[in-house]
């Protein structure tokens, strides 16, 4: 088993690829600390885990609130006393206007969760990483931190900075034995994308952006994260991983 009794953290575990990461680390022998701001989702995510002979526990936590994440911190070393692995995967989408049509309050809750989330995941768990002398830590990115959409600047802007900030820790933090990586999803079956399904006209092209001309699925994408969080990948470290189906190239 790759992460065998290692203890992982995931943000945004109840559903999507929060929730697919879940299942395949589980299936891996990781030990796990489900969150979401979502307590109903949250806890199918453990009782899925726990029907295929896995372990796990949630605790909520809203990832934009430092007192919620510390105290995610503290609820994982009471149950399990060591961190191992944390994925900073929780984030949101926003509403698709023009950059001078956005509400002050949307930008901020954007940027919040997506890029303030994933800094305080790893600013309230290194220390302890560092205490054990190792540790991987996976932020979800996205294609779009890569490159321009229209309608989209707060999401873009967010995804950017996780990829820049991932770069940042991973140079901090490298000669402590802490890992951290970014992974960027193209166009991933998940409720993030259920506005882009209903739209008949752009869902059709949006569907088909990339080299191989269909969207991708969670497990896809837990597949990889689960690579960065192995010792398979122990000579990488300040990288992204595209999992997008050619759809930075398209």
């Amino acid at each position: 088993m790759r992460v065998k009794d290692k203890v992982a953290i995931i943000t945004g575990g109840g559903g999507g690829i929060g929730r697919a990461s879940a299942l395949r680390l589980a299936q891996e022998g990781a030990r796990l600390v489900i969150s979401d701001v979502n307590s109903e989702l949250g806890l199918e995510t453990v009782e899925l885990v726990k029907e295929k002979d896995g372990e796990a526990i949630f605790v909520k936590a809203n990832v934009a609130n430092p007192a919620e994440i510390q105290n995610l911190v503290k609820e994982t070393l009471a149950e399990y006393s060591q961190i191992d692995i944390l994925f900073n995967n929780a984030g949101i989408g926003n509403s698709e206007v023009k950059l001078a049509d956005l509400s002050v309050d949307e930008w901020e809750h954007v940027i919040d969760v997506n890029l303030k989330g994933v800094f305080l995941g790893m600013k309230f768990t290194i220390p302890y990483m560092e205490k054990q002398g190792s540790g991987s830590i996976i932020n979800t990115s996205s294609l779009l931190g890569f490159k321009g959409q229209k309608y989209m600047a707060p999401y873009n802007a967010s995804k950017g900075g996780v990829i820049r900030l991932t770069q940042n820790a991973a140079l901090e933090y490298g000669n402590k034995n802490i890992r951290i990586n970014a992974i960027a999803p193209g166009v991933i079956d998940t409720t993030i994308i259920d506005g882009w399904k209903q739209n008949d006209r752009k869902w059709p092209i949006i569907s088909r952006a990339n080299a191989l001309g269909r969207i991708g699925q969670p497990e896809e994408v837990a597949n990889a994260v689960l690579f960065l969080a192995s010792d398979e990948a122990s000579f990488i470290t300040g990288s992204t991983i595209h999992v997008d189906g050619g759809g930075l190239t398209f």
